[in-house]
């Protein structure tokens, strides 16, 4: 079907709404393992958070006024919740549309008995859209997201210039969009993104990357990488108005 033969689309986008028509990411649907679905079971009613329920209070939500970290896409969730347990003065938020990974993050996050993470099993354009208020977040994180390396699907890559500035209204002012990615490809369009991005600046002294600050944990797969002699490009952007 086609937009034009969509009533309810049509309807929406008359009415302003934003309608997302690209996703960057496929939905891959893999078995959850014992462990992960006794660890949703067990740690959702706390530590998960639900896109129907619209606008966070996120001093409600952690019980504080700590500064918020947000992740994208955190995967199997092992570099967010060291991250957690690294900074227990910062709350955290993770984004992942894959339950098993949403369900390895809750079970590393239980044994480490951390209790300022929080979790979402959905799009992360939709939550930012619908659950995070303005100027609410000292800092964003998309580490490794897929760099759809084929040039015809470059259009996929979330990084563009529409997704920066949708980021850069939940910073607040002095918050900081921090990338990494292992694609050399994907880090100059990342860089070619930012560095025309109104209301950004970038961190590096170099004005392009930055080397990956302690708060990035070092991941298996980039302790691999770095062994086999591939590249590691981390890009810090700060809001600035």
């Amino acid at each position: 079907m086609s937009d034009s033969s969509n009533p309810n689309l049509e309807q929406a986008k008359l009415e302003g709404k934003y309608i997302r028509t690209i996703r960057s990411f496929v939905k891959r649907e893999g078995r959850l393992t014992k462990g992960q679905a006794a660890a949703i079971e067990k740690c959702w009613p706390t530590m998960g958070l639900e896109h129907k329920n619209g606008l966070l209070d996120l001093a409600q939500v952690f019980g504080n006024d700590n500064d918020i970290v947000l992740e994208i896409g955190f995967g199997m969730g092992k570099s967010l919740v060291e991250m957690a347990k690294n900074a227990p003065e910062l709350n955290f938020i993770g984004i992942e549309v894959h339950r098993p990974g949403v369900g390895a993050c809750l079970m590393d996050a239980d044994e480490a008995g951390i209790t300022n993470l929080r979790v979402f099993e959905h799009d992360a354009i939709e939550v930012l859209a619908d659950c995070i208020a303005d100027e609410s977040l000292s800092k964003l994180q998309l580490f490794f997201p897929d760099p759809w390396h084929k040039k015809r699907h470059h259009k996929r890559r979330i990084v563009q210039p529409e997704f920066a500035q949708k980021l850069r209204s939940k910073l607040k002012i002095g918050g900081v969009f921090h990338m990494a990615t292992d694609w050399e490809n994907y880090a100059e369009h990342m860089l070619e993104v930012m560095q025309v991005a109104e209301g950004y600046q970038n961190q590096s002294e170099t004005n392009d990357y930055v080397p990956r600050p302690d708060s990035r944990p070092l991941t298996k797969f980039e302790q691999r990488g770095h062994r086999l002699g591939h590249g590691v490009w981390d890009l810090m952007f700060e809001r600035t108005k």
